[in-house]
């Protein structure tokens, strides 16, 4: 097996920058009580202020102004792994996270699938970028071995025969040991893993808990590691919160899309779609705003669900300002993509029809876009109704039938029609009160038309008009 270990380097704030317009203005994150808040974290446009991990937010005021504060949460930055657990999990089904701001995920038995190693690393990088977090990667034969080979490298890819040169390289301070432990090998003067691996294992043994010696023959794939697996969630539920109250639609689009895009990333890693879901605005002392999306079939497009979602906040009035955004999928059904034509048969700059289709229903309500769905039922009155759900089906193969139907028959203003066929008789209807015996025509009229017409069965009075073909 190998294992790949994506080290997230500054989780925590690249959680709250995906949330930000502007992401090149200084930014810290601080925690602690209000008389000592401290810095955890800060964007390189902040350090370039001189601000920087462990200074305390009253000195770092001091030092520079302009910059912005965000809380430091440490509750977000397990929300936000287990947001790229359900990403990765796309790409393979065996995804831990018991190492801290790590995701480890077996790739060996997905290389089929995804490529050779440097064509998939590639992809992993793309889409990590994509959604906005900075990231070391590094492949080794197990999990142990991977996560401390992030902590000094990225890029590098280890196999069986070079592990051992690897390990023994990496300094002791970052090969994984706990902290006490590592202490006390620094006081001894040992800085490197190949200095302790040359030490006799009983005196290891003697001198320092079991755990040191367990963790170096995990480094070096003696001992198996057990590792406990990712099950991805049953439902997606995202917020959004802003540091300014939001009052115009516009202000809300790009943490529509992150939050949008947020979905794809897990829907991809269920392989399923959605087809209806609930996006909230939230305000400081109103009720929040529910807008309700629903979709005629399952997607997860992003671009599709965002177009759509926009075209029904525009209609929306805003009660009040804004003060964050929070989006709930529960109903996730199978996706089942649509068929591709492999040469393109239509111009660049339409849209296929199940797009177009959602678009329209979005800008014009769900009432306004429907298709017609044909009925068991041989009367022509009662052979098609409106269908608002599924876009419609095609009618049952058999005679010709006109693509307009009359709402009600009504004398034919034709004296001389051309007969082209017919009659096909039609007695239906003796069931419900609604008998009737005809003999249908399709005629060409004298300005060159086609019409479907029908005469009463004992041929007495007019042809009685019942649609036209296109």
């Amino acid at each position: 097996m190998r294992w790949a270990c994506i080290l997230l380097t500054q989780l925590a704030l690249d959680g709250v920058l995906r949330g930000r317009v502007d992401q090149a203005q200084p930014l810290v994150l601080a925690a602690g009580p209000a008389q000592r808040r401290v810095i955890k974290a800060a964007n390189p446009a902040a350090w370039q202020l001189g601000l920087k991990p462990g200074l305390s937010l009253i000195a770092a005021q001091a030092v520079a102004s302009g910059f912005a504060v965000a809380e430091y949460q440490e509750q977000q930055i397990e929300h936000w792994q287990r947001f790229l657990a359900a990403w990765a999990y796309r790409f393979s089904s065996h995804v831990s996270l018991d190492y801290p701001r790590a995701l480890l995920v077996e790739v060996e038995s997905s290389l089929g699938l995804f490529g050779p190693w440097p064509r998939f690393e590639q992809r992993l990088r793309s889409e990590l970028t994509e959604l906005g977090f900075r990231h070391r990667i590094v492949v080794a034969p197990n999990a142990a071995a991977a996560r401390a080979l992030a902590g000094v490298h990225d890029g590098l890819m280890v196999d069986e025969r070079s592990l051992r040169h690897h390990i023994e390289r990496l300094p002791i301070s970052r090969c994984g040991l706990a902290a006490d432990s590592a202490a006390a090998l620094a006081r001894m003067g040992l800085r490197q893993v190949r200095q302790l691996l040359a030490l006799p294992r009983d005196t290891l043994a003697r001198r320092f808990p079991a755990e040191v010696l367990l963790h170096l023959d995990r480094l070096l794939g003696v001992q198996p590691q057990a590792l406990d697996c990712y099950l991805p969630a049953d439902e997606f539920e995202a917020r959004i919160e802003f540091n300014f109250e939001v009052d115009s639609h516009q202000a809300l689009l790009f943490p529509l899309r992150r939050l949008l895009s947020d979905l794809n990333a897990f829907l991809a890693g269920r392989d399923c779609g959605v087809q209806q879901f609930m996006l909230s605005l939230q305000h400081r002392k109103l009720e929040d705003t529910r807008l309700p999306i629903g979709l005629l079939a399952p997607e997860r497009n992003t671009q599709l669900l965002f177009e759509v979602t926009r075209s029904r906040l525009e209609q929306l009035q805003l009660p009040g300002p804004v003060l964050a955004l929070r989006l709930q999928a529960r109903d996730l059904p199978a996706f089942v993509p649509q068929p591709q034509p492999l040469f393109a048969e239509r111009p660049q700059q339409s849209q296929p029809w199940e797009q177009l289709r959602e678009r329209l229903r979005a800008r014009l309500g769900d009432q306004a876009v429907y298709g017609l769905v044909a009925v068991a039922d041989h009367r022509p009155e009662c052979s098609w109704r409106v269908d608002r759900q599924g876009g419609g089906e095609r009618p049952p193969s058999g005679q010709p039938r006109p693509g307009w139907l009359l709402p009600e028959p009504q004398p034919l203003n034709d004296l001389l029609p051309e007969v082209l066929t017919g009659p096909e008789r039609i007695e239906s209807g003796w069931w419900d009160a609604g008998d009737l015996r005809r003999d249908y025509y399709l005629v060409r009229t004298r300005d060159g038309r086609l019409a479907w017409v029908w005469q009463a069965v004992d041929g007495s009075g007019p042809f009685m008009l019942q649609g036209w073909f296109a």
